[in-house]
């Protein structure tokens, strides 16, 4: 299964920024300049540049329907396509250095009538900043690191505590793109049949659990051993993963990214996703696939204002890949 450019750039949100207004100062041509600051203008995705496409269905939970009625999460199921990848706009970088973490993982079902809705999720619970403009400050200090200046990112770092978490305190480096959970960096507010609102994260977990390579082994890896590995493992056995929706209670945070809400928090399961095969992965394929988190339908909406900054500049970032 192929997307067209036409169909991946069509597909847009039905109202998902209803309410949400951005709060930034910095344009998307802006933010993907920062981003190609950061880690160079490759003409390829701004940012988790290297990546796999699989495909696969996705079967709603019972569960579901509690907290949306969102078609995709009632019935009998969609098909899907999913994309992993590693962190920073480098097309070539290897798995196995620091830089490629966290991982991303990005889920396109797709609906009747040409539709589509998409999530999109990475390895670490939360951000490191809390706004699109301190997000922006934050990639022009790493480029400026990059090029012999660590004052940028040491000043940084010293006033946004959080930050210096998220890039000192990844996980390690998993044994497979399959053995890691991804977790939704904003919230969303999803609305049942009834009315009723709740405000979610979404985390994706993998059946087969949690696994990391130790120091020795990531030592001898090959740069690619993630994209071998996810051939080889699906070409034996289905890869799957639980769809959680992570629900706030009141007081916490909605608007601010950087603040992971507890883990006692109530999880409710949305559906199974089920990798059952390789997608064709050319190098079309994968420029014409856009993933956009606003593109969401009745049911769900964005809670969070980087969400319509997000969705601003996905379009900038597409149209310069080559």
């Amino acid at each position: 299964m192929v997307l067209s450019l036409s169909f991946a750039l069509t597909v847009r949100a039905q109202d998902g920024n209803a309410g949400v207004e951005s709060k930034t100062v910095a344009s998307p041509v802006q933010m993907v300049q920062a981003l190609n600051s950061a880690f160079g203008a490759h003409h390829a995705r701004a940012v988790h540049a290297k990546g796999i496409i699989l495909q696969g269905s996705f079967l709603p939970a019972a569960s579901a329907s509690r907290l949306t009625r969102a078609t995709h999460l009632q019935g009998k199921g969609e098909a899907v396509v999913v994309r992993f990848s590693d962190f920073t706009g480098i097309p070539d970088i290897a798995d196995t250095v620091g830089a490629s973490r966290p991982r991303g993982a990005a889920i396109k079902f797709l609906l009747p009538d040409n539709q589509s809705t998409d999530i999109v999720l990475h390895s670490f619970n939360g951000f490191p900043v809390a706004t699109t403009d301190e997000f922006r400050t934050l990639l022009e200090a790493i480029g400026s690191n990059g090029r012999g200046d660590s004052a940028p990112l040491g000043q940084f770092l010293n006033t946004h505590p959080i930050a210096k978490t998220f890039l000192t305190t990844q996980k390690p480096m998993s044994t497979s793109w399959a053995t890691l959970s991804f977790f939704g960096v904003n919230a969303f507010k999803l609305t049942n049949t009834a009315g009723e609102t709740h405000f979610v994260r979404y985390q994706l977990v993998p059946d087969a659990g949690e696994h990391f390579l130790s120091k020795a082994q990531v030592s001898t890896a090959n740069p690619n051993y993630l994209q071998t590995e996810i051939k080889q493992r699906v070409a034996a056995a289905p890869i799957v993963f639980k769809l959680y929706a992570q629900v706030a209670e009141p007081g916490d945070v909605i608007e601010n990214p950087a603040v992971a809400w507890p883990d006692s928090r109530k999880r409710v399961l949305l559906g199974t996703l089920t990798l059952s095969n390789m997608a064709p992965n050319t190098v079309a394929e994968d420029k014409a696939l856009f993933f956009n988190p606003n593109n969401v339908h009745d049911g769900i909406s964005v809670a969070d204002p980087m969400l319509v900054d997000r969705a601003r500049t996905y379009p900038v970032s597409v149209g310069e890949r080559q």
